[in-house]
């Protein structure tokens, strides 16, 4: 069965081209910095492997030029469209309504939609991408992986807001949880890693949207992101937690609209807002040049993964194995040093040689005098997509 994979993220759209059940990856990709001026494009298979600087201004654009590289007759791995059996896409929000693998009806997307007010930097795009994928693929069935799911064993007294109980009971006002599909993933795989279930464990999540979940014998019991994917962590052009009597004020006395707020708190804050970059690689050798503000940057979002890393420890009452994955948890050394640094009281040592090498796979960094794993995971969101598209479809 051919499975295509769609992984629209805020500023990203990763792919894979997968022939499942052999988890065989016959072609992938990125595109990053859409609507960047750089955006960069990769792809890669047998026959054809291409890493440039091309401009992709919508995810519009990006999702129609990956589509017509897969039908390439040279560069491509499938001569008509009617090849691909079904399109997986990772879909962020799916509140209430959608806690499994869905198939994609009218009324599916319709959901989603309406769910566009609570993820507006992600559910649009994804519903773009499916609307694409519909058109380019009309005979493929269409997946919706929910990055909501894997946080429904999220107890009560962690989901609730101390708002009145109407609002929870009625209104379904609650912490949903996202980027849950990485955090699924990368949880099973060190669990197969060490060939046990690891009782207590935190995930961090760090690309240009950041998360860290608190994760018990497998299943998630509390997250960073809330109701929506904007508070938590500093992310790279959202602002994490802030008090929110700040929205008031800059409503009451400053004068600004709430949809000016609302775009203040979602595109321009988080690193881009403190460092003037949205890409932590800009914003690491600007600081490695002395950069203050760039510096500053680093110095925030380090601090507040501290303080989640703290509580979560405390909640889960004991840390067995800290994770770290995603495009900068994987990436950058010089983040994950800062973060772990002064963390021996909870018994997280790194070891800074291990931490700089840039190894491939799965890797231990911690120091030898550390109680707590701390471990890289390279995350496969798009392998986990197709498992769960698979299994939904194997027997139709």
């Amino acid at each position: 069965m051919l499975i295509l994979i769609l992984n629209s993220g805020s500023s990203s759209i990763k792919f894979q081209l997968m022939q499942m059940p052999d988890e065989k990856i016959l072609s992938s990709g990125l595109i990053e910095r859409i609507g960047a001026e750089n955006s960069k494009f990769k792809y890669q298979n047998d026959s054809a492997m291409i890493d440039e600087e091309r401009q992709v201004e919508t995810h519009l654009a990006g999702l129609e030029m990956i589509a017509k590289l897969l039908l390439d007759p040279v560069k491509g791995n499938i001569s008509k469209a009617e090849e691909i059996y079904a399109i997986g896409h990772r879909v962020v929000h799916g509140g209430n309504s959608f806690r499994d693998t869905t198939l994609i009806t009218p009324e599916v997307k319709e959901t989603i939609k309406k769910l566009n007010v609570l993820a507006p930097l992600h559910n649009p795009h994804n519903l773009a991408g499916i609307e694409v994928a519909e058109n380019l693929f009309p005979k493929a069935k269409q997946v919706a992986v929910f990055d909501t799911a894997f946080h429904q064993t999220i107890p009560t007294k962690a989901r609730k807001y101390g708002i009145p109980n109407a609002f929870f009971e009625e209104k379904r006002i609650q912490l949903y949880g996202f980027h849950g599909t990485s955090h699924k993933y990368v949880t099973q795989r060190t669990n197969q890693y060490f060939g046990e279930i690891i009782e207590n464990v935190i995930s961090i999540h760090l690309g240009n949207g950041c998360s860290i979940t608190a994760v018990k014998n497998g299943n998630s019991i509390d997250h960073s992101l809330g109701f929506a994917p904007s508070n938590g962590l500093i992310m790279g052009t959202r602002s994490g937690d802030i008090d929110h009597s700040i929205i008031f004020y800059m409503v009451r006395t400053l004068g600004y609209e709430l949809d000016e707020v609302e775009k203040l708190l979602n595109s321009k804050s988080g690193m881009l807002g403190l460092s003037g970059y949205s890409d932590l690689r800009d914003i690491q050798m600007a600081a490695l040049e002395g950069d203050a503000h760039c510096l500053m940057a680093l110095e925030m979002n380090a601090y507040r993964i501290k303080k989640y890393i703290g509580s979560y420890t405390a909640i889960l009452n004991g840390l067995d194995t800290l994770i770290f994955t995603a495009g900068i948890g994987e990436n950058s050394s010089m983040l994950r040093e800062m973060i772990c640094s002064d963390l021996t009281f909870l018994g997280i040592v790194l070891d800074t040689r291990k931490n700089d090498l840039n190894n491939s796979g799965i890797r231990e960094i911690q120091s030898d005098s550390s109680k707590v794993k701390i471990l890289v995971v390279p995350t496969n969101e798009e392998l986990e997509i197709a498992k769960q598209g698979y299994e939904l479809l194997k027997e139709d």
